[in-house]
């Protein structure tokens, strides 16, 4: 199996391909990255089976890094190595196979790469744009963002609405908001038991519905539960649909 290095460090980009090439059935491309843009980029060209990737890297950072490379369906698997244990939390809540730390143990290093087959590749989905579950597949309990804080794990109960605006979605939750580069369809896709489309551009949590009001102009407004002084518009279109839904309420 192929197997490309990133990593802004060369001493840690030359032992890891030494460890890598001491293996039986791996093979360390020859061509390393130093960053996140520069493993992309070998991705494309090489199309490595793993990518050993360090997460603190100038430019895109190891978990954006890796977010990218799942919007790809033949994307390689991931393996995080890094220095910093802090991230390890971050790592496996995006279910990524494998999370080494510093300097790398080669018995460790075996046991990440025997995980990182292909049936895995799709290990940071959550990272990244959502697909549609396949069918019988449970939908996520949560939704993963990348803030300033790092990876925030938003559970589903907590979100209010989603909202559309050109290539972000705003997911407004209990306690805040947070872009997601997810679209929107996608979203109604996995968790269209949970919420309900009121505009071209919104869902919104079915059990969070209050009141459905009209203004003085002839539009239709939403009040939710927990959003105190603000409302959303329904288009007339959605209209019939958010009446037959609160009647069942």
């Amino acid at each position: 199996m192929k197997v490309l290095i990133a990593d802004d460090e060369p001493l840690a980009r030359e032992r890891l391909a030494r460890l890598v090439g001491s293996l039986p059935g791996y093979k360390a491309l020859p061509e390393m990255a130093s960053n996140g843009h520069e493993a992309l980029q070998l991705v494309e060209e090489h199309h490595p089976d793993i990518v050993l990737l360090d997460i603190r890297m100038p430019g895109l950072d190891g978990l954006q890094t890796a977010a990218k490379l799942c919007e790809n369906a033949e994307a390689p698997a991931v393996v995080f190595c890094t220095a910093h244990g802090e991230y390890a939390l971050d790592a496996f809540a995006v279910s990524a196979v494998g999370y080494l730390l510093k300097p790398v143990r080669s018995e460790a290093l075996v046991e990440a790469l025997s995980k990182a087959q292909r049936p895995n590749r799709m290990q940071l989905a959550n990272l990244g744009k959502a697909t549609p579950p396949a069918e019988g597949a449970q939908a996520r309990s949560h939704i993963s963002a990348r803030t300033r804080k790092g990876i925030e794990l938003i559970p589903i109960e907590d979100v209010l609405y989603f909202i559309a605006d050109h290539k972000y979605v705003t997911l407004r939750h209990v306690h805040g908001e947070v872009l997601l580069d997810e679209p929107l369809k996608a979203l109604e896709e996995e968790f269209g038991d949970r919420f309900v489309r009121i505009h071209r551009n919104a869902l919104v949590a079915r059990a969070r519905i209050e009141c459905l009001q009209r203004t003085s102009m002839g539009h239709f407004e939403l009040c939710l539960k927990d959003l105190e002084g603000e409302t959303l518009t329904v288009s007339r279109r959605h209209v019939p649909g958010v009446r037959r839904l609160m009647e069942r309420l």
